[in-house]
């Protein structure tokens, strides 16, 4: 184990000293502060405080490995001294260390008192000496080139500077709080610049192409959100260094200038800039990207679809030709033998002229020869504008026109949607997804959906087509949309087909991922339906994704492609305390980045939860519960409500007549007893109009062949509409028994 000071002069903390400073006062119960422990080293407290987490870090990771207590718990500041107490950024800081060993702590101060109790027990017996290597600092260190000893400081200096600085600001922190020999800071490379704002100019490229600065930024450096919480030993900046010049083939002359902005990154300067990727094929097999290069255009084959987009393309924007499939062999990683998504990028090239017609764009083209293969995060819809500012699609924005490479362990491993599905912890893949074929879903059924308005309508759906249609755009405007009305009424039937048309299909390989159904119930929390601490089976609590976060990580890993959340008897359990939080960033104006919010439960002291606009929410509410106050009040504005009303009507006799073999004489006697049931029901002061009973208990079910009508209706009298009487007028037994005998009459 090495302790290794960092090269060029530049200070650092000895491990050993640090050990025995903290045992030293453990032996005594006592407490130290993070300025004694610097001070340990030989270090002044002002210079080391940057440093002092990582090294302490070290330390309980060797601890933990020896298999003592965090150590590092009796650390605190000064003020704390007498109580022990951590607060703040270092209770955070122990926190996050802790949970990288596996430590669950569910009361931070719990934990903290008995982890300290721990030390000081363990002190008694302890060695006294940790007897670790610690190797000498070296400006000759052959690791790697010289500037990669101020990987560490650029990130110290951004973090104390408020996150982001002006290159002079920054050079400025590290010449003050680190011990630059004077000899760096007056040497000059051969272009004039100081060799020291050189390297670390070098040093801060490679931190951008390694993700822990936004490189995008003229004249200011600005650490991303990984880089807000990352430090970086000698060994983690050399091996950042390798894997970035292995990934980018990055040439490290550092006697020549450091580029002010990391390549590809100029993609993003202009804000205005938009980046499209579209297809290039119609019919499966003809394939325009040939005639498209010749040409100097790209031309939309889809005379219906898409005209808004295109009139959106603009000269500058940036286009790509791709093709989206589905592969499960042959792959540069392991899928774990499930299918993943791929799409092939054939061209790119750079928009000169909108012609205006809504259906053409002049291009100057690139041919990629052989395309390029992305996987994971790809887009099936024929046009598609990639959103610059999302992390997701900026890599594939640099994949496609900075010639960048894709990061399999990053989607594999970081985002939440692939890590369930492909990452060594997730689940293998079924019998079912063995054998099922690769294709799942292509770019022509996705240009042309395989599950219409029409059909719902074929299914037993007896509502106008042109009241679907409605339906269809009120719920892709508003985001959310509520299915109201008495028992009976085809609520949740009609909130699954309307899930089915607004994805486009109804098979289950292309809506398992894409719709979830849930039902709500006066026991379900928060923790349920959002995220909340669950048993992981290995004796410990795991804090765990919802079903809500969950169908949102994967709408958000698909962008083009509408999800849909079916949610069952939303008014049974109590909205504002399962959605929590999100219930405010369900609002059609929120769904935006911009608006994310922290989580009751984060995964890291960073997160913050958006729901995308690609996610639809339908519930259904039976408006006979007494419970409707509550729901008005919580969801009202989030959602739009639409009333169904039992449809006795013309397109259900021709169902009963024609589907199901049900006589027409039959249907008018069902037609006139429920009708006069529900008026009954509807004109009773202690019921009304929201109690009248749905037309789904006398409507056969989709290739039923009702031999003998009357029996049939007699049947779902007794066994269904009878005991709902009883349960409506439990009071009225007499009214139950008038009821039931007109039902029944001549039956």
């Amino acid at each position: 184990m090495h302790d290794r000071a960092q090269p060029g002069g530049l200070m650092s903390l000895d491990l050993n000293k640090s050990y025995k400073a903290i045992l030293a006062a453990a032996r005594q119960r006592k407490f130290i502060t993070y300025g004694d422990v610097a001070a340990a080293s030989g270090a002044e407290w002002k210079k080391a405080r940057r440093l002092i987490p990582p090294h302490l870090e070290r330390l309980v990771k060797i601890s933990h490995e020896r298999g003592w207590p965090m150590i590092s718990s009796i650390v605190v500041n000064r003020d704390n001294l007498e109580s022990g107490l951590l607060e703040g950024e270092s209770l955070s800081g122990f926190l996050a260390a802790a949970k990288k060993l596996g430590f669950t702590a569910d009361d931070p101060n719990a934990f903290l008192r008995a982890q300290q109790q721990a030390v000081f027990e363990w002190a008694k017996a302890a060695p006294d000496e940790l007897g670790v290597e610690v190797e000498v600092s070296s400006d000759d260190d052959s690791g790697g080139p010289r500037f990669v000893q101020y990987f560490h400081p650029v990130l110290m200096a951004l973090q104390a500077l408020g996150g982001h600085a002006a290159p002079e600001r920054v050079f400025a922190w590290i010449r003050t709080n680190n011990d630059i020999p004077e000899a760096d800071l007056a040497a000059l490379n051969k272009n004039g610049q100081s060799k020291f704002e050189n390297k670390v100019g070098w040093a801060r490229f490679y931190l951008a192409k390694g993700g822990l600065i936004d490189g995008s930024k003229r004249g200011v450096w600005t650490l991303t959100a990984e880089g807000r919480n990352s430090s970086l030993s000698h060994e983690e900046a050399l091996e950042l260094f390798r894997e970035v010049r292995m990934q980018f083939k990055t040439a490290d002359e550092e006697d020549e200038a450091a580029p002010d902005v990391v390549a590809g990154h100029e993609l993003f300067a202009d804000p205005v800039r938009s980046f499209w990727f579209v297809g290039a094929s119609w019919g499966g097999t003809d394939d325009q990207t040939t005639r498209f290069y010749q040409e100097g255009i790209w031309q939309n084959g889809y005379h219906d679809k898409f005209t808004d987009e295109i009139m959106r393309m603009k000269a500058g924007d940036r286009i790509a030709i791709k093709a989206s499939y589905t592969r499960k062999r042959g792959l540069p990683f392991d899928n774990r033998g499930k299918t993943v998504s791929c799409m092939k990028i054939k061209a790119i090239g750079t928009i000169t002229e909108n012609v205006g017609d809504g259906k053409t764009v002049k291009v100057e083209w690139e041919i990629l020869d052989p395309p390029r293969e992305w996987f994971f995060y790809t887009y099936r819809v024929t046009v598609v504008e990639a959103d610059s500012s999302d992390q997701l699609a900026g890599r594939l924005i640099l994949f496609a026109f900075a010639n960048g490479k894709q990061d399999y362990d990053f989607w594999i491993n970081e985002v939440p949607y692939f890590a369930k599905k492909y990452s060594t912890g997730g689940k293998s893949a079924t019998l079912e997804e063995i054998f099922e074929s690769e294709e799942l879903e292509t770019e022509e059924e996705a240009a042309a959906p395989s599950y219409t308005i029409a059909h719902i309508s074929d299914e037993g759906c007896f509502l106008p087509a042109e009241t679907l249609a409605q339906m269809i755009a009120r719920v892709e405007s508003k985001k959310n949309l509520v299915l109201q009305g008495p028992p009976g009424t085809g609520k949740t039937w009609l909130a699954k087909r309307l899930a089915y048309a607004l994805i486009g299909s109804k098979d289950p390989k292309v809506t398992r991922d894409r719709l979830r159904v849930v039902q709500f119930h006066p026991s379900l929390s928060y923790e349920d339906f959002v995220r909340g601490w669950r048993p992981s089976g290995e004796g410990k609590l795991k804090l765990t994704d919802g079903i809500f976060l969950e169908i949102v990580e994967a709408a958000k890993a698909e962008p083009d492609r509408p999800f849909v959340l079916v949610i069952e008897e939303i008014n049974r359990g109590n909205p504002a305390q399962i959605f929590g939080e999100l219930l405010t960033l369900l609002e059609d104006t929120k769904r935006s980045r911009e608006e994310a919010m922290e989580l009751a439960y984060r995964q890291d002291v960073d997160e913050r939860v958006y729901i995308p606009r690609n996610l639809h929410v339908i519930g259904t509410m039976n408006i006979a519960d007494r419970s409707l106050a509550l729901v008005d009040l919580a969801l009202r504005r989030r959602f739009a409500f639409i009333h169904l009303e039992p449809q006795l009507n013309g397109p259900w006799k021709n169902w009963c007549t024609a589907r199901c073999g049900v006589t027409s004489e039959v249907v008018s006697l069902i037609e006139q007893r429920m009708n006069a049931l529900n008026e009954e029901i509807g004109q009773d002061r202690s019921l009304g109009p929201q109690y009248r009973v749905g037309h789904s208990y006398v409507t056969p079910q989709p290739g039923a062949s009702i031999a003998h009508g009357k029996a049939w209706f007699r049947d779902v009298v007794v066994t269904e509409i009878i005991p709902l009487l009883e349960e409506y007028w439990f009071d009225a037994p007499d009214k139950v028994a008038s009821a039931s005998a007109k039902l029944l009459e001549g039956l």
